[in-house]
């Protein structure tokens, strides 16, 4: 026991206890504060920092998620209401042609009933002209045969 003020000294024993355990205990506690102090807590606090991104990235992210879910649905439910409105819509124009083409028709029939009508009286004035003027002509024609076989020979 006498060595512990010597350094380099030693009994030669298994467990000596000298300056050195004590020199290594403080080596150990420097070393450790001096890499606490150097690498661990720089370290610990980029680890905790990345932690602390990283955290704040996966809440922002299921934020979005949450928010473009969100839009999705509203968007679905838009495009559901544009092709409710879009075939509303299809079926008006058709229906809108369709009274188009009765009205179309129609108006093709009436005036060609009217025009066949024109024409139908047309002909039954120029019929009864005709046969008013063959009348007359055969009344004529029955006078002047009438005279002449009747005339003074």
């Amino acid at each position: 026991m006498t060595s512990w003020l010597l350094l380099g000294a030693t009994e030669g024993g298994l467990f000596d206890l000298d300056a050195t355990l004590p020199l290594m205990a403080v080596q150990v506690v420097l070393l450790t504060l001096i890499l606490n102090a150097l690498f661990f807590r720089p370290v610990g606090r980029t680890v905790e920092e990345r932690e602390g991104y990283i955290t704040t990235s996966r809440a922002d992210a299921k934020q979005k998620l949450a928010q473009v879910l969100r839009l999705q649905a509203d968007l679905k439910e838009q495009l559901k209401d544009a092709r409710k409105a879009a075939q509303a819509l299809i079926v008006e124009a058709e229906q809108e042609s369709d009274q188009l083409y009765r009205d179309a028709i129609a108006e093709a029939t009436a005036s060609a009933n009217a025009a066949r009508e024109a024409s139908r009286r047309e002909l039954d004035s120029q019929r009864d002209g005709a046969l008013g003027q063959i009348q007359a002509d055969a009344t004529k024609l029955g006078d002047l045969i009438v005279d002449r076989l009747l005339a003074p020979q």
